[in-house]
């Protein structure tokens, strides 16, 4: 079912990244009523930030899908292990690649990874990021620009030119960009702005993958109950996030993952250059 405002108690977490694990409630990323069917059976998938929210919910899905699945993270290990653990359970092997995606050696070094353990990569989910309260323009300086164009974009051009040579054709690429790439958010400036680059970069990547039989799609989630909030944001603006969409809640992760089941799946075939809009009900531009 999903949670409603009044089920989130105001919460803060000061570590960075935040742990799912430490969320009350905790996230739910598996829905039993959801039954793979075999659409990405025996396909290998990396994804990047795959040890919590979105990415645990994508990770486990594609599990149920038949795929073998690579998750990159920081040093979320307790999280990252959880993972592995729900993928386990769906018979499908899980390996787990901590590091600092902000370098493109290892970016370089997880690719290698996950080729030289299941042999095959037909599906790479650049999903990691992360997000900082701004209240202002003279909050953001040139470390914390840095920082966030690294982990949130220049990451994908890492992942993206790595992987490339072992994907064949009928593989995916799937970024996750944000309901704020096309609204915009004051307060997460820096971040907001991120999201923006990687719509334009999803956009601008399809046409010359697509020579190569590489489709290359996007996801833009709108608020999602995720490690995200407890570390961005404090108190009542935790109690009340999601609430201003029209469905007047947080999504949970296990409602964002189909999407990326689709666009991983031959479902897909005609899509390239697209992004999907699980929000809430919010209507953006194209």
């Amino acid at each position: 079912m999903p949670i409603t405002p009044d089920q989130v108690p105001p919460q803060h977490q000061r570590r960075t990244p935040a742990l799912e694990s430490d969320m009350v409630p905790r996230p739910q990323y598996d829905n039993p009523n959801y039954r793979g069917s075999g659409k990405l059976k025996d396909k290998v998938a990396l994804i990047t930030g795959g040890d919590s929210g979105i990415g645990r919910a994508v990770a486990v899905y594609y599990a149920k899908e038949g795929a073998d699945v690579a998750i990159v993270y920081f040093d979320e290990h307790d999280d990252a292990q959880a993972t592995q653990r729900a993928i386990a359970d769906y018979g499908r092997r899980c390996l787990l690649i901590p590091g600092d995606i902000r370098s493109e050696v290892f970016c370089r070094q997880a690719v290698q990874k996950t080729i030289d353990e299941f042999g095959q990569l037909d599906i790479l989910v650049n999903n990691a990021a992360v997000q900082y309260q701004e209240p202002s323009l003279e909050d953001i300086d040139a470390a914390r620009l840095g920082d966030i164009f690294a982990t949130n974009i220049f990451s994908m051009f890492y992942f993206a030119k790595a992987a490339t040579p072992h994907m064949r054709p009928g593989s995916a690429m799937i970024n996750t960009t944000s309901v704020v790439a096309y609204k915009g958010n004051p307060s997460l400036l820096s971040y907001s702005t991120t999201k923006g680059a990687i719509l334009a970069f999803t956009r601008s990547l399809a046409p010359p993958m697509l020579e190569k039989g590489i489709r290359v799609n996007g996801v833009a989630p709108g608020p999602i109950w995720t490690p995200f909030i407890p570390d961005a944001f404090e108190g009542d603006d935790v109690s009340t996030f999601g609430s201003q969409v029209p469905m007047g809640r947080a999504g949970q992760p296990m409602e964002v993952a189909p999407s990326f089941v689709f666009l991983a799946s031959e479902d897909s075939s005609y899509m390239a250059g697209q992004v999907l809009h699980p929000n809430g009900g919010v209507v953006v531009g194209a």
